[in-house]
């Protein structure tokens, strides 16, 4: 009889954790002061307070820092969306064209709360691959939307689905190069309000 190995969870102590989000921290600052390609893994650890070495120990480069912070950042866009889908929910909301439209708003605000993060993110200066990574982003945000008609018994338009997902991602580039928050609000809402014009098929 054979016994088969189980794999331990990896643990991270209390301290290691910290070592590991100082470095997240860090990284968010140095990329988004000089840039992706131009950061060097001593600006990041200098700015930690930690050594290359820790570095390395919570990632494989900075291009893995960089990837952990974007999925971070989609971590806290999941979070945004999902709570804005559930108020509308609570306040009568059932419309899954409106529930969409609200999640969308969420997202974007997201963008403009952390804009100088976003436009790290959308502009071009990033790891081999990045593009990739937003795509596959892109297409489960267009899989929920999906998922979200089909729970509530709608019609089902995919392209119209792949339409307002290619739009927000437009959009984000355009809301967050606006200086002005009041302005990147009102570009957020006036798309959101043109992508409310557009309807399943029922």
């Amino acid at each position: 009889m054979t016994v088969e190995k189980v794999e331990k969870p990896v643990r991270i102590s209390h301290r290691g954790a910290a070592t590991r989000s100082a470095l997240l921290v860090a990284a968010s600052h140095v990329f988004r002061t000089v840039g992706f390609d131009r950061a060097g893994v001593s600006e990041v650890v200098a700015h930690a307070g930690a050594s290359v070495g820790s570095l390395y120990h919570h990632f494989g480069g900075k291009a893995d820092l960089y990837i952990a912070l974007y999925e971070e950042f989609q971590q806290r866009q999941q979070e945004r969306t999902h709570q804005a889908a559930a108020l509308a929910r609570a306040a009568g909301e059932t419309d899954p064209a409106r529930l969409m439209n609200r999640s969308a708003r969420a997202y974007l605000e997201g963008c403009i709360e952390e804009r100088e993060l976003t436009w790290l993110f959308f502009s071009g200066d990033s790891p081999p691959g990045f593009e990739a990574t937003m795509r596959t982003r892109l297409r489960e945000w267009t899989d929920r939307n999906v998922a979200l008609y089909r729970k509530a018994d709608e019609p089902v338009d995919e392209a119209l689905l792949l339409i307002v997902s290619g739009s927000i991602s437009l959009a984000v580039s355009e809301v967050v190069r606006r200086e002005d928050v009041t302005a990147a609000r009102a570009l957020a809402d006036q798309v959101v309000d043109t992508l409310g014009r557009l309807t399943p098929p029922r």
